[in-house]
């Protein structure tokens, strides 16, 4: 059950509200055994961050290990080894991308994955978290995104590397250990899930998700009243 002392409802509306979110803030937890009352994903998909797109159309559910395999590389950074018989993929998928150009394999140990295996992986709109999220997933452009790494900085918790780039699952791991951290994106991603071209990802432990929420209001007042200010002096101050 989710800390009753926080308000995940509230939170998402000050997230959007600030925001001006278009999507829907997704929470991730890793545990290891389901929550009561929670059902299980059934079907396929092909890769564990689509999960990101069903919990963004409001559905709230729960995966094992066997519905991430599709996706050698999510496996790979959510530590959910693939079966034996499936264990050459990972080496095939890396193949491809060295010889597109896409990685290097001496990238490879530098992947953040999680620490331990999970049993389950916990997905839902953020205000309707049936257990406390371990990182919330919020898409965006650009200019909505730096209002929150700004939120970030102000609550103290923003990561120190706080840009990443492929592949995009390697960032919830990253932001569980480092804070609230960025990313660009991947192609992978970015067709699995219908992320636009012109938004990023801001990745917020779930433990600093209410921090943030209530700093980003401050950022966005502040940011629309610089605005102004800034506006004023480009008509004052600049000659072309």
């Amino acid at each position: 059950m989710p800390d009753r002392s926080i308000d995940y409802r509230a939170i998402e509306r000050q997230l959007t509200e600030a925001l001006g979110l278009q999507r829907r803030p997704v929470a991730v937890a890793f545990r290891s055994t389901p929550p009561a009352g929670i059902p299980k994903f059934t079907g396929t998909e092909p890769s564990g961050c689509s999960f990101w797109r069903l919990a963004a159309a409001e559905r709230t559910f729960y995966t094992v290990a066997a519905d991430h395999h599709n996706c050698p590389i999510g496996s790979y950074t959510h530590n959910m080894p693939l079966p034996p018989e499936r264990s050459g993929e990972l080496t095939q998928t890396l193949g491809l991308m060295t010889e597109l150009g896409y990685l290097k394999m001496e990238e490879v140990p530098g992947i953040p994955r999680l620490a331990q295996s999970p049993g389950v992986v916990i997905y839902s709109p953020l205000s309707d978290a049936p257990v406390d999220p371990d990182v919330v997933l919020v898409a965006g452009r650009p200019g909505r995104v730096m209002l929150l790494q700004e939120a970030a900085l102000r609550a103290g918790v923003a990561a120190l590397a706080p840009l990443l780039g492929r592949p995009t699952c390697m960032a919830l791991p990253a932001s569980i250990a480092q804070g609230v951290i960025a990313s660009t994106g991947c192609v992978g991603n970015r067709v699995y899930t219908d992320l636009g071209e012109d938004e990023l990802y801001v990745m917020i432990p779930g433990k600093d998700v209410a921090r943030v929420a209530a700093e980003a209001q401050t950022i966005a007042s502040a940011n629309l009243k610089l605005s102004e200010y800034h506006q004023a002096r480009r008509h004052a101050l600049a000659t072309e």
